[in-house]
């Protein structure tokens, strides 16, 4: 029998991988954005309670194989997946998304962490927050001369001087444009995540010159075999799923 899988997703690479799963095979989502339906594989929702909890779940459903597909930002959970592997005696391999690289006329800078992003913010007036939920933890600390626009995956009541935009990608390039002469923001803040989904604002901001603050990668665990392609992950994947009793 062929070995059976659990998928740690969330992101549309992910949910590329569990479309094409059959039923033996596990995707496990944090909980976070829409829970697909129409999957053949089996779904799960919620965390495993650190690396043991996961480390037990894997032996207690029989996971041969463990496949990290999660966002590249996903350090801890990458971390726990590795060494729950470990502890499970079984092999873990991860998609490792290539980030996006600046080009002709962009004006990127790469900050390590919140409180140099918010030093960089300074001379700024109206900033355009991709970066998830975390700056939902400082809107009271906006200063007066700015208004915040933050898009993430579910709402939010919002703030005085913050706008929320509930929204998922994948974003597309006329939106974008729209969305940026609409709400004249004169810095973009954003995840160097990679992939297609989320690139469109990139390229609207160097349309409009406007400069661009990245939040550096994580650093992310060795695994037995990671891949920058998921189309060559899924493709490595055929020899195991072919196997018959």
């Amino acid at each position: 029998m062929s070995p059976r899988i659990l998928l740690l997703g969330g992101v549309g690479d992910a949910l590329a991988i569990a479309r094409r799963l059959g039923p033996r095979h596990i995707y496990s989502l944090a909980g976070l954005g829409k829970v697909p339906s129409d999957l053949a594989c089996q779904v799960r929702v919620g965390g495993f309670g650190g690396t043991e909890g996961l480390a037990r779940f894997i032996a207690s459903e029989g996971i041969d194989l463990l496949l990290d597909v999660t966002h590249p930002y996903a350090a801890q959970i990458s971390a726990n997946a590795a060494r729950a592997a470990q502890l499970a005696g079984i092999a873990c391999w991860a998609l490792h998304r290539p980030g996006w690289q600046a080009g002709s006329g962009d004006n990127w800078r790469e900050v390590a962490d919140w409180p140099e992003l918010r030093n960089a913010l300074a001379p700024f007036r109206r900033p355009f927050f991709t970066l998830g939920r975390e700056p939902l933890e400082h809107l009271e600390a906006i200063p007066a001369e700015q208004f915040w626009t933050l898009r993430l995956l579910d709402a939010h009541p919002g703030h005085a001087r913050a706008r929320i935009i509930a929204n998922r990608g994948p974003f597309n390039l006329e939106g974008e444009r729209e969305l940026f002469a609409a709400e004249h923001f004169d810095v973009l803040i954003s995840k160097n995540s990679g992939g297609g989904a989320t690139e469109a604002k990139l390229q609207v901001a160097r349309e409009r010159g406007l400069p661009v603050l990245l939040l550096a990668r994580p650093e992310l665990p060795e695994v037995e075999r990671a891949f920058t392609d998921p189309e060559f992950l899924w493709q490595a994947l055929q020899p195991l799923l072919r196997e018959t009793p």
